[in-house]
């Protein structure tokens, strides 16, 4: 193999990593609300009224081992983040999420950070306490990938109401300012 073409594979390979990046971590508008079988109903005055679907229940592992249901949450606004320690729009929204838990507490909000990371559980533990992660950090299963519509970008996020029906899904970082004003209408 010649000088050359190692540096067009390592040229290749950048552009592949570059847009990999801008893409998964860019707003898709086209599906930006994963709408989860969300369905627009007439009332019976006929204006229109969404139904929201209800978030599937998990049982996942936090960091210590313990259980965690989403179902032990009901009566709070729930936002879940699926996300991974290597993704750089997951490592910039993450400090957002922490600031939203401290901002709301813990009494009718939390945050679930759900990781996707397939590979040492330990780096997942100290990425949460080099990051100060103050709520449950969850290991997935592909079960709860599947239930949640197959996970294709992260961070993917979902607003959880206090019935426990999904209000929002989205793929890709927001910042903080487009949670905040859903979870404000929901509290």
């Amino acid at each position: 193999m010649t000088k050359k073409s190692i540096y067009l594979y390592i040229i290749a390979g950048l552009i592949l990593i570059l847009f990999g990046y801008s893409y998964f971590s860019r707003p898709n508008e086209t599906n930006s609300v994963l709408a989860a079988g969300m369905d627009t109903k007439k009332a019976d005055d006929g204006q229109q009224q969404k139904s929201y679907p209800p978030a599937p229940d998990f049982n996942l592992k936090d960091l210590d081992g313990k259980d965690v249901r989403l179902s032990d949450h009901k009566g709070k606004v729930v936002l879940i983040d699926f996300w991974a320690t290597w993704c750089p729009p997951c490592r910039k929204g993450i400090p957002e999420l922490v600031e939203m838990q401290k901002k709301y507490g813990s009494e009718k909000f939390i945050v679930l950070g759900i990781s996707v990371d397939q590979d040492d559980e330990n780096k997942v533990r100290d990425f949460a306490r080099d990051f100060q992660i103050n709520y449950p950090v969850l290991f997935y299963t592909p079960d709860v990938i599947d239930a949640y519509g197959g996970i294709e970008a992260i961070p993917t996020t979902f607003v959880v109401d206090k019935q426990g029906k999904v209000r929002q899904g989205v793929q890709g970082y927001r910042p903080k300012e487009f949670f905040i004003k859903l979870i404000d209408s929901l509290l």
